[in-house]
């Protein structure tokens, strides 16, 4: 069963035949290089010993010579992407509601906490990178990669950009707080039902509108707290020396009211979906 498909390759839900254990495997074309192919492969081994609650687990990763494609199996995780989700709550008129989002920005906040601490960066931070459980745990995917993978990929530079902090865009060097700007990207998007940045632009002035021009704010602003808005300003500092890390993004008062209370993440992605008990 295909459930997703984009530049970085298609993902499939599987099951283990020997054991009954049901998976996601994602098929990424690389180059023809067996260099390369070792190295990924020993990278993407490593990611088997990163558990977190707030991370996709990896169980493990071939290459599948046929094609020279690598395939990596994963946990599967049933409620989808966040753009997924956001986008059927949409269609229903609806909206994620600011205490959604909160556990949003606490469980990739925790996440990415955890990947810095295994000298793990992820570098593509956006709302198909976020999965939910049918649980409803919030999990990042998609990290760990490296920069050999990511070129191989037939993903252009731009299809990767649009949720690049400014800093990356101009060249400059990654740090740790570049995806911060990421997930201030994520939660607008989700929050608003739509891209934050103006549709019309192609995709080389949206590049440069996102690095020249001032961030994006809420729309709709009087239906959110000042506690979001100032979360999502802080995020979306346009420079990246000033804007902070995740761990000190951890401490706003936004994320520490979400640590302290209690929503029924299970009970609201049966709701996004749907689904019967």
């Amino acid at each position: 069963m295909r459930l997703g498909e984009g530049a970085g390759g298609t993902v499939t839900k599987v099951e283990n035949i020997s054991t009954g254990h049901i998976m996601a495997k994602k098929k990424i074309n690389v180059v023809p290089d067996p260099k390369i192919h070792r190295q990924i492969l020993r990278e993407l081994q490593f990611l088997r010993t990163c558990h977190s609650p707030n991370i996709v687990s990896y169980y493990g990763a071939i290459l599948e010579d046929s094609d020279s494609s690598i395939a990596i199996f994963m946990e599967y995780c049933e409620g989808g992407s966040l753009d997924a989700i956001y986008k059927n709550v949409s269609k229903r008129q609806g909206r994620i509601g600011e205490k959604i989002l909160g556990k949003i920005g606490e469980s990739v906040l925790k996440g990415l906490v955890y990947l810095y601490s295994q000298q793990i960066i992820h570098r593509d931070i956006k709302p198909s990178n976020i999965l939910v459980t049918r649980k409803g745990e919030i999990k990042i995917c998609d990290f760990g990669v490296s920069g050999e993978l990511v070129s191989s990929m037939a993903e252009t530079f731009l299809g990767t950009s649009y949720y690049m902090a400014p800093e990356r865009i101009l060249g400059l060097p990654y740090k740790v707080s570049t995806d911060v700007w990421s997930l201030g990207l994520t939660i607008m998007e989700v929050a608003q039902n739509r891209f934050p940045f103006p549709s019309v632009l192609s995709p080389i002035e949206l590049v440069t509108y996102i690095a020249n021009l001032p961030a994006p704010t809420l729309s709709d602003e009087y239906e959110w707290s000042e506690e979001l808005k100032d979360f999502l300003r802080i995020c979306l500092e346009k420079d990246g020396e000033k804007r902070p890390t995740p761990k000190q993004m951890l401490n706003h008062p936004f994320i520490q009211s979400s640590l302290q209370r209690q929503v029924n993440l299970e009970l609201w992605i049966k709701q996004v979906w749907e689904w019967e008990d």
